[in-house]
């Protein structure tokens, strides 16, 4: 029985859940006094909330380390390094208060009194008075009499350049169109755009037409012999008739409607590679270096003839006024001819102006819509330019080296752009914006050189005809619709009447 009696005495003194009457007050109970004593001086209106801490406390600077600290103000300077926690809530909770909306503010029931002396009481200092990360109201008011000399450098407002929108051009085809059988000749015109929303196209012997509203294809004629090919194509301005350029020195004419021939006119003595029409005047350019003016109301439709050009016409273009008819060549040369007069002239016009700045064959002329005195053209090979001339002065406006030939020139109304068809090297489309002749985009879609460029009757999209034998469209001026909305009240105002070419 001894030995369970030691057992016990053993357990007794080896047990640690008995209270110690002797030792001293523990960790936590110190803590927890000193925070009650704290907490109700806080609330005491005599004493601040951030009163040091008695000294039972434990220390809180490491022996031998003392280091001065920055002294700490109610509603602390903005450039104070050291930032605590609570100021930082603090700072968010005045943030998040200024974005509320005015009747939140309005619906709050506690007077600005009761709300400071609770900011007191709960953090030391006033709330509304701290400054970190605070943003003041409105700026003071000058005092009166005060006058400010200072200029306005920069401002808020947002100007038109911020505001406009930039239109969105896609870099691959809206639609694609096989041409089978396509004459690869830099020096024909086998495609052109009607007012009636037709697009005709030249492939081989055979001329087609695309109805763009609806998508058919209709064929319209074809030459009697297999040799004979077609060269160039014309649409009138009403978009009734078309006129077709063959191998064989001729110019036909049908009507589209009836897809029927009216007549066939026969003056050239080779092929007829360029076409253009001013109202009942069509003017016809052939590999002979001369240019024929047809009346073609009359039977004896050859009525004059321009001889500028040594080698071919591949190029030929009436200004929008019908003033001036443009013409270029494989000599190089840039020609401006006067308006043909009722009657003819025979062979006594004389060219208004001679450019041969090229140094290669000029195929590709556009006149400007907007300003019907500017006229652009386009070098060959071994040019690789557009030029911009001015026809009332005779001088050359702006030079630009493309880096590849170029085969084919339009404007561009909706923007006030000018469009390039290219071959070597390049075999792009680029359009640039005008008269400064900045590149507004690329469009990449043929594997050969580009022959062609037409616009659409909208002049929204434009039609280009390549090597490759197929035909690209880009939807690439589509106006804005507000501009469109305008665009037609003006058209509905005026009347325009059309004359047949009967």
């Amino acid at each position: 029985m001894a030995q369970f009696g030691f057992e016990n005495d053993i357990h007794s003194i080896l047990k640690l859940d008995m209270p110690i009457t002797n030792g001293p007050m523990a960790r936590w109970q110190r803590k927890a006094s000193s925070s009650s004593s704290s907490a109700l001086s806080g609330l005491s209106p005599s004493k601040s909330a951030n009163v040091s801490l008695g000294s039972s406390k434990t220390p809180s600077k490491t022996p031998g380390k003392s280091k001065k600290q920055t002294p700490c103000k109610m509603g602390g300077d903005r450039f104070i390094p050291v930032r605590n926690n609570k100021q930082m809530d603090v700072a968010s909770f005045l943030l998040t208060k200024e974005n509320e909306p005015v009747e939140a503010k309005n619906n709050t029931a506690l007077s600005s009194e009761t709300q400071k002396a609770w900011s007191i009481s709960l953090n030391g200092y006033n709330i509304e008075d701290a400054k970190i990360l605070h943003l003041g109201g409105r700026p003071l008011n000058a005092p009166e009499g005060y006058q400010n000399n200072l200029k306005v450098l920069y401002s808020q407002a947002t100007t038109p350049a911020s505001v406009k929108k930039t239109r969105y051009i896609s870099s691959t085809p809206d639609r694609i169109l096989d041409a089978p059988e396509l004459r690869n000749d830099f020096y024909l015109n086998l495609l052109d755009w009607s007012s009636r929303n037709f697009l005709a196209v030249a492939l081989h012997n055979n001329v087609y037409l695309w109805d763009a509203t609806r998508g058919d294809i209709i064929f319209l004629m074809k030459l009697e012999r297999e040799e004979d090919y077609v060269c160039s194509l014309s649409w009138t301005k009403e978009g009734s008739y078309l006129a077709v350029g063959t191998s064989d020195c001729k110019v036909q004419l049908w009507d589209v409607e009836h897809q029927k021939r009216v007549r066939s006119m026969a003056s050239h003595t080779a092929r007829v590679g360029s076409l253009s029409w001013n109202d009942h005047i069509l003017s016809s350019g052939s590999r002979s270096g001369h240019i024929h003016h047809h009346d073609v109301r009359v039977a004896e439709h050859h009525i004059c003839t321009l001889t500028g050009h040594s080698q071919e016409v591949c190029g030929l273009q009436w200004s929008p006024d019908g003033r001036y008819l443009a013409s270029g060549g494989n000599d190089n040369l840039v020609c401006v001819w006067p308006r043909v007069q009722d009657g003819g002239l025979g062979n006594r016009s004389q060219a208004i102006h001679k450019w041969s700045d090229h140094q290669g064959a000029v195929k590709a002329l556009a006149w400007c819509p907007w300003q019907p005195n500017i006229l652009a053209s386009g070098g060959g090979t071994s040019d690789r330019h557009i030029r911009v001339w001015n026809v009332n002065s005779g001088s050359c406006i702006s030079s630009l080296d493309t880096q590849s030939q170029v085969s084919s020139l339009v404007f561009a109304p909706n923007y006030k752009e000018l469009v390039s068809a290219h071959g070597y090297a390049h075999n792009n489309v680029v359009i640039w914006k005008y008269p400064s002749l900045t590149k507004v985009v690329e469009l990449h879609g043929h594997d050969d050189r580009v022959f062609n460029v037409t616009l659409s009757p909208d002049a929204s999209t434009i039609a280009t005809i390549s090597g490759d034998e197929i035909i690209c469209l880009w939807k690439s001026f589509e106006m804005d619709p507000v501009k469109k909305a305008k665009e037609k009240m003006v058209k509905s105002t005026t009347n325009i009447t059309h004359q047949s070419i009967r």
